[in-house]
């Protein structure tokens, strides 16, 4: 059976995402087969495992880290947000259906057979299990059904490490705050605190830490930095889209409310003199050298938030001059019209922007599945693609369709139509592989005449290959590692 240890955090963005990570990071490179789980997550940022299933991308991220396959099991529950108080339930990657949260919180105790389920899966495939606990376990309003913090904990024996952000001030308030709310049974399973995202010198924490002890009764087990990783964080509590000055390349990104796997663009960030610029308002969008029209998870909802703001007249003024791209939810607001027949979003039909000619017609079935090929032709700065290699994923409710695609384009690589400086597609990742995105870059400079003087970045998953051992190499260096080996060993699963 493999042995389990869980990351908790005194609130959201604490850091237990990357914390988790590195850890499975650090777990591999010890020879151990080390493998993340998460059982519910609430993200945007999806992902299409190679059986065609669903899960948070956070999860990859740390499969990744830890040398693993993404699969299913280690995040059995991913809730994708809808509107305020509602969000779609997908559960062992497939979709059950729109919740409000008042009726997901009443049942979700009925998913326990389905982690336990995932979890045993995962043991068979790991020497170690790193949990990643959600929001903070102080919630109480919450722990009556708890299935993903203490309650998960307790379901799976997991001794606990509660991290706590400095950077965000009160730390010490925030680490025993959280302890004196648990329950003690709950207090006695946390075995470590961790305080993240220090800036400075860790010697001024030295008092603190010793009354942080005292009072707690818990070791602090390691104090880290604040870390430069470039690597997916969770979409909740991203600082990507913190206001950017343009860089030489310029590459706007429509963030609309229900924006999702806006990682298709963290490639774009790895490229020197490159901005990439999450824009809101018609005011923000300039004269960016290329327009990303994301994917969403409320298509029709966001396209109406575009229409009323003025982005959406802004980006076809654009589309004249200026390359747009649209992905997935991104791609359906370019076409001619939305239909909802089933009443999936907001029921009926509306139009589309008019700038590629497609209709789209969503429907209950997902389409999910991993793709790969050579890029087609098209016309304009995407033809500098022609012929590349990609892989990427598909992840949608809904088909589009066009009247002549044989003329066009073809549906799942990239559309377009008699605007060649318009572009759609379905497939996420497209960039990620090889130098394409350096590619599209260089052909954007050059349609602006200037020059990059380094127009080249790595595959973007070797990239992320070496931020994980960034962060491991981190993480190595200021937590006591020797510790949280004793506490697997400790593990009574």
């Amino acid at each position: 059976m493999a042995k389990v240890i869980m990351v908790q955090g005194t609130m959201s963005g604490a850091g237990k995402s990357l914390i988790v990570a590195g850890l499975c990071r650090i777990m591999r490179r010890d020879g151990y087969r080390t493998a993340p789980f998460k059982s519910q997550n609430m993200a945007l940022n999806s992902f299409v495992t190679k059986e065609g299933l669903e899960m948070g991308r956070a999860q990859v991220m740390q499969a990744e880290a830890a040398g693993m396959e993404p699969l299913v099991c280690m995040n059995p529950i991913l809730l994708k947000p809808t509107d305020h108080t509602g969000s779609q339930v997908i559960v062992d990657g497939r979709v059950l259906g729109n919740m409000s949260a008042r009726e997901y919180f009443s049942c979700k105790r009925r998913f326990i057979p389905n982690i336990k389920n995932a979890f045993r899966k995962l043991e068979k495939l790991a020497d170690i299990i790193v949990i990643e606990g959600a929001g903070s376990p102080a919630e109480i309003n919450l722990r009556e059904n708890d299935i993903v913090n203490m309650g998960l904990a307790e379901l799976v024996d997991a001794p606990v490490l509660l991290v706590g952000d400095i950077d965000r001030g009160g730390v010490f308030a925030q680490l025993l705050g959280t302890l004196m709310l648990l329950q003690e049974e709950e207090q006695q399973r946390v075995k470590g605190l961790i305080i993240n995202k220090f800036r400075g010198d860790a010697s001024l924490l030295d008092s603190g830490i010793e009354i942080l002890e005292q009072r707690g009764g818990i070791p602090v087990i390691g104090t880290v930095p604040y870390m430069d990783i470039a690597l997916e964080d969770e979409d909740s509590q991203t600082s990507r889209f913190a206001g950017k000055e343009p860089g030489k390349i310029d590459i706007a990104v429509i963030r609309y409310p229900r924006i999702s796997n806006f990682t298709d663009f963290n490639v774009f960030e790895q490229i020197p003199d490159v901005s990439v610029r999450y824009i809101a308002s018609a005011a923000e969008l300039g004269c960016p050298d290329l327009i990303f029209l994301p994917g969403s998870k409320n298509t029709m909802g966001d396209l109406h938030w575009m229409r009323l703001n003025g982005l959406e007249e802004a980006v076809k003024k654009a589309a004249e001059e200026i390359p747009v791209c649209g992905i997935c939810g991104g791609y359906q607001m370019l076409g001619e019209e939305i239909a909802d027949p089933e009443g999936l979003e907001a029921g009926g039909s509306m139009k589309g922007m008019g700038l590629l000619p497609v209709t789209t017609k969503l429907q209950s079935g997902k389409v999910r599945r991993q793709v790969q090929g050579n890029m087609n032709r098209t016309e304009g700065i995407f033809s500098a693609l022609t012929g590349l290699a990609f892989e990427g994923y598909e992840i949608h409710m809904g088909h589009s369709s066009m009247p002549n695609p044989g003329e066009s384009g073809q549906e799942g690589v990239f559309v377009s139509g008699s605007n060649p400086n318009v572009y759609g597609t379905y497939v996420h990742g497209i960039f990620d592989k090889g130098e394409t995105a350096a590619a599209l870059v260089k052909a954007l400079a050059e349609k602006k005449g200037i020059v990059m003087e380094k127009n080249r970045c790595d595959d973007y998953r070797d990239f992320k290959e070496k931020q994980y051992d960034t962060l491991a190499d981190i993480l190595s260096g200021h937590l006591n590692m020797e510790k949280i080996y004793g506490l697997l060993r400790e593990a009574h699963i």
